[in-house]
């Protein structure tokens, strides 16, 4: 009998690990952070948090609403249903008083998503030519200019730049091939891999950066893209997520580049606005971002070809 207890005990306890590990750990303090907040509003208002019902989620909704985007509001309402999931709980995400609402509040604020600001070819040549231009060691530069490249010319995510490993890149004729191993899009680790070519102007070119980079790091394994210690001594640790975002804004701002509205996620969009404008369809697009629809990769296509065949340009005046 003891035995038989153990092992369902056992297996509720890997049950639970599995439901964790259905989702990544991002997703999962983020899940975390958002439910924090509907505690709180909950707690102020005397309801409770868990189980809760529909009727109070609408509530809280329509609390955020005041000052939260309806993306806000849609992501913390899949939270919320996530951890009554997590915890042993039916919640009723559905429930025509949530949707209702969600409906109301989407037709008095409007959808429009307004997004970060894509980093285009001339802000990319600007962050590199004053990442070369800075005042800091070598090493330092290389580094930077290294990261804004691949970044850009693979059309990563800010964590998936940062997750690249020296194992991950094969170098070939035509330039380096790169194997991303997890990403948002392929939590199951499918992996997918980036060809990224040589460009004709070498200050530019990626691959020629990277090139240089691992030469003058003497990277061999492990994280390519590193944090440094005091003296400029280059470690082990691998760079955060934020780091990116941050070499970016200040490259831009030394630039004379107002920054607020860039981002990490500014390299990604580039890419797919850039390809977009030259030419390149949906799917070759799609195949280097790793996106799972055309929803994201067709509003950067549209936004693109906003000046191509204008209307207004066929009218002379």
């Amino acid at each position: 009998m003891n035995e038989l207890v153990t092992d369902l005990k056992k297996l509720h306890e890997d049950t639970l690990n599995n439901l964790k590990s259905s989702k990544a750990d991002n997703t999962l303090r983020a899940y975390k952070s958002d439910f924090k907040d509907f505690e709180a509003f909950c707690a102020k208002h005397g309801f409770n948090s868990i189980p809760s019902e529909p009727k109070v989620v609408s509530l809280y909704l329509t609390h955020l609403s005041g000052n939260s985007k309806l993306s806000t509001l849609r992501r913390r309402l899949v939270s919320i249903g996530v951890v009554h999931k997590l915890k042993g709980h039916y919640l009723d995400t559905k429930h025509p008083v949530i949707i209702e609402n969600l409906m109301g509040i989407k037709r008095k604020k409007g959808s429009m998503q307004i997004g970060k600001k894509p980093i285009l070819i001339n802000h990319l040549k600007q962050i590199i030519n004053v990442i070369d231009e800075e005042k800091i060691e070598k090493i330092k530069k290389l580094r930077n200019r290294t990261l804004v490249l691949i970044g850009f010319g693979g059309g990563f995510r800010r964590t998936e730049l940062i997750s690249i490993d020296c194992e991950d890149l094969d170098f070939v004729e035509e330039g380096v091939k790169i194997t991303l191993r997890r990403s948002k899009t392929d939590p199951f680790g499918e992996g997918l891999v980036k060809g990224i070519p040589y460009f004709a102007n070498e200050k530019y070119c990626p691959v020629t950066s990277l090139k240089n980079w691992l030469n003058l790091s003497k990277i061999k394994t492990g994280p390519i893209f590193r944090r440094f210690s005091k003296g400029s001594i280059l470690t082990n640790h691998r760079l955060t997520d934020q780091s990116v975002v941050l070499i970016i804004k200040n490259s831009l701002k030394l630039g004379g580049v107002e920054s607020e509205n860039f981002a990490g996620h500014s390299l990604r969009s580039g890419f797919a606005t850039v390809a977009a404008e030259s030419g390149a369809d949906e799917r070759s697009i799609m195949a280097m971002t790793g996106h799972k629809t055309t929803q994201m990769v067709r509003r950067y296509i549209k936004e693109a070809n906003i000046f191509k065949n204008n209307a207004l340009s066929k009218i002379k005046l």
